[in-house]
């Protein structure tokens, strides 16, 4: 798996090459920064990029300089357990734990505690809720009694709530405080003063040895909750993995095999290109390969999103992972292990999942700091209450609301335990875990969905863009038309009629088929294949070239033929008949492409082909006009041609680029960009890669063989236009969920964090308990993870986009 990043660029001068390691003990957006900022320290580290959903490090670093496992070690011993990410081959190992079996052993671990804790706040929650004496010494019941809850609140401080302690503590030591720094140190300080209170009875301090017991119970519950949240957002990616085949069956000769027979069962990553593989019908095909026996349908909906088999038979192309569903075939192997197209796919989402939107690494940044700005603002908390804000409103010790917001006090309360419950309330409330769980756990949603629907969008810095396009730029043919043109006019001129040279025995076609049986542009392949179904014998021709998106040449009968616009001919000496030309305009005004054809300066004639619109393409311009894009078609044929397929399309002549050279795809797309314009470049992945790089998104269409092409930000596996108009509103809608959880999660502490501090105390008598400022917090958390599971209700998780 491969990460680019502006780091790596900059040292594109010395080779690099990637480390993957499985992180875990992240609780926030605080932990994540700490892990980079360990990562980052080593000299031979070039960049790092860390995500706390799929608890994953990716490392840039010098080629050969950095040992794996000397990171890991590293991370490790600064509290963070990490491992290396191993090879396929090597998960078999027995000390790997495997990120989707660490998940479920922590969803186990927590329930556990989960239902402890459970037990232990109903019992406090006794106590809590019952009039019980304020001040030890006075009398009581067993279930109202201090030492009754002293017991539970020791029991919940070692047993469920004690991982929270210890991780927070070690965080601290590690000079990197995380979210549970912050609710150790709030657990501890309540039981600490509470045991005081108990010890020393003539103090007169309150106890409040429930709070902490509901304080950790309500964190485990949000902690439980929330994990079960990203184990379900994480299920797409999962599902993902688990398309790929494990074994596969080996056969020495396919045109013997048959239905089990003759075969070897091996690991498919030990399978070789070259090697053939037989297929029986409900398996899992294990490698890219091409049908060399037999004929079936095959379930391709894992990589194209489209639910209807596909019918292969000899020779057709099928990819790993995909459903082999009626007839036993053989294939021979093309692509193994991690060049295949799944695995392609695999890497491309993963990839995705930890590439940041540059707004969440502000918010990462911001999270590094937060546990610290927080304990500052609880320790200001404090000695602002105990040394004057219970000097300046002395009403508080008497009527201060400290449990739930609902049971007043009264009683007159210590200056020392009123700002103490104030400072821990503050530790509680805030929580840098929703800062840190935003960005993640969208783009994680988002990207599962698009992978499901056959859309691929390589991170949330692409998702960012996307929400800022204003200008969707076309390639004509291949993406708003089909791409297969086919010939409709031949239109010989009189000199090659009268011709005395030997290339008067062959017709228009067969010479212009010659010289294309070298290339490979699909107006080419429309000429030989109309030579072909005519049955016309194609001469044979040598000393081929090619010019992009002008022409083509080669020797026939020891002359120079020249296939190619009119402006190329006429660079090479060729005089364009006046009466061929008209014909050649009115051709054009009926929408069609044209190419003259001439031997040496003598013009032959000329041949008209036309390609046909895409059946959705209207449809998908409409849509995006719809979202506020302005829609302009890219081409390099003439600018009549270009017009009739706009009008078709309903695209406006003035958002035509006509005559476009391909090496002048990418400055139009510059030009845009120079007037101000956000541009999304339409292509078909392959040539127009310097403009789709270029372009603000690039998004390559119908990429299904070729997934890990470079050039492009998203990536379409079908051959749909609709698609487009999906990704789009996928990515919108994916970053809009983004800019909804950041929002909260900074408007939460932004609001939490002064009313824990006690501004509303002096006017309004209220204040939040440290169990109910936990509350909020684990309602914080899951409440971001929740929002970016909402995305799976929108319409996309129950039907296509181009449905």
């Amino acid at each position: 798996m491969q990460v680019k990043s502006e780091s790596t660029i900059a040292n594109s001068h010395s080779e690099s090459e990637t480390i993957t390691l499985d992180v875990t003990g992240m609780k926030c957006a605080g932990c994540v920064k700490a892990v980079e900022n360990q990562l980052t320290q080593h000299p031979d580290v070039i960049s790092a990029c860390v995500n706390l959903i799929t608890e994953v490090a990716v490392c840039e670093v010098k080629s050969g300089k950095v040992e794996p496992a000397i990171l890991a070690a590293k991370l490790t011993d600064a509290g963070f357990p990490s491992q290396p990410r191993t090879s396929q081959n090597q998960l078999t190992s027995s000390d790997y734990v495997s990120p989707a079996e660490r998940h479920r052993q922590e969803i186990k671990s927590s329930i556990r505690r989960l239902v402890v804790a459970g037990i232990l706040i109903i019992l406090s929650g006794i106590g809590h809720f019952t009039q019980h004496p304020l001040v030890p010494g006075e009398d009581s019941s067993i279930l109202t009694s201090f030492w009754f809850h002293w017991g539970l609140a020791t029991a919940t401080l070692l047993g469920p709530g004690r991982s929270i302690l210890v991780d927070g503590f070690r965080g601290l030591r590690h000079n990197s405080p995380n979210m549970n720094t912050l609710v150790g140190l709030g657990a501890f300080t309540a039981y600490a003063a509470s045991t005081i209170a108990l010890l020393f009875p003539q103090l007169g301090w309150e106890c409040f040895f429930d709070e902490p017991v509901m304080l950790l119970g309500f964190i485990l519950l949000g902690r439980t909750l929330e994990q079960q949240a990203r184990v379900k957002a994480a299920s797409a990616f999962e599902a993902l993995l688990s398309l790929q085949p494990r074994m596969a069956r080996l056969i020495a000769d396919p045109s013997v095999a048959a239905f089990g027979q003759n075969s070897v069962e091996i690991p498919a990553d030990q399978v070789r290109v070259g090697e053939f593989l037989q297929v029986l019908p409900g398996e899992k095909i294990p490698v890219d390969g091409e049908v060399v026996q037999g004929q079936t349908t095959v379930n391709e909906s894992m990589l194209t999103g489209e639910a209807i088999p596909v019918i292969k038979k000899k020779g057709d192309a099928v990819a790993a992972g995909t459903l082999n569903q009626s007839g036993a075939i053989a294939i021979q192997a093309t692509r193994t292990g991690k060049d295949t197209t799944l695995a392609q796919i695999v890497n491309l989402v993963e990839t995705a999942q930890i590439r940041k939107a540059p707004v969440q690494r502000l918010a990462d940044t911001v999270a590094g700091y937060f546990t610290y700005g927080v304990i500052t603002i609880a320790t200001l908390t404090f000695l602002f209450w105990y040394f004057a804000g219970t000097r300046i409103w002395p009403d508080v010790l008497v009527n201060g609301v400290v449990s739930h917001g609902t049971h007043h006090l009264t009683d007159r309360l210590s200056p020392l335990l009123l700002s103490l419950k104030l400072a821990i309330a503050v530790l509680v409330v805030a929580c840098p875990c929703s800062l840190g769980l935003a960005t993640p756990t969208a783009i994680l949603v988002g990207t599962g969905i698009g992978a499901e629907l056959g859309l691929l969008i390589k991170g949330g810095d692409v998702l960012e863009r996307v929400s800022a396009l204003d200008t969707v730029v076309f390639d004509k043919t291949g993406t708003l038309t089909s791409g297969y043109p086919t010939v409709t006019d031949c239109i010989p001129s009189q000199n090659l009629e009268s011709s005395n040279s030997p290339l008067a025995n062959f017709s228009l076609l067969q010479l212009a088929a010659a010289a294309e049986s070298g290339s490979r542009h699909p107006l080419g392949a429309a000429i030989n294949q109309a030579a072909t179904q005519a049955e016309l014998s194609i001469p044979a021709a040598e000393d081929f070239y090619t010019e992009p998106g002008q022409g083509v040449s080669a020797k026939v009968e020891q002359q120079l033929i020249l296939v190619g616009t009119e402006t190329w001919l006429k660079q090479h000496g060729v005089a364009i008949d006046p009466s061929l030309a008209e014909k050649a305009s009115i051709l054009a005004n009926a929408g069609k492409t044209t190419v003259y054809v001439a031997a040496g300066n003598c013009l032959f004639g000329l041949i008209a082909f036309t390609d046909s619109v895409r059946s959705d393409a209207a449809t998908a311009v409409e849509a995006l006009k719809q979202l506020g894009l302005r829609v302009m078609m890219l081409t390099g044929d003439r600018q009549k041609a270009a017009v009739v397929v706009a009008e078709k399309l309903g695209i406006d002549t003035a958002d035509i680029l006509a005559q476009v050279q391909p090496d002048g795809k990418a400055q139009t797309v510059t030009d845009l960009q120079s007037q101000g314009h956000r541009v999304a470049m339409i292509g078909d992945g392959i040539n127009d890669a310097p403009a789709l790089a270029q372009a603000d998104v690039g998004i390559a269409m119908h990429a299904g063989t070729d997934v890990a092409i470079e050039s492009a930000q998203i990536i379409l596996m079908r051959d749909a236009v609709m698609d487009i108009v999906a990704s789009i509103k996928l990515s919108r809608a994916t970053f809009n969920k983004i800019r909804q959880n950041l929002f909260w999660a900074l408007a939460y502490n932004v609001l939490g964090i002064p009313v824990a501090a006690g501004i509303l105390l002096p006017s309004f008598g209220v204040v939040l308990s440290p169990s109910a400022a936990g509350a909020m917090m684990a309602f914080s958390s899951v409440s971001v993870v929740t929002n970016s599971l909402l995305l799976r209700r929108l319409p996309w998780s129950q039907q296509k986009f181009s449905d």
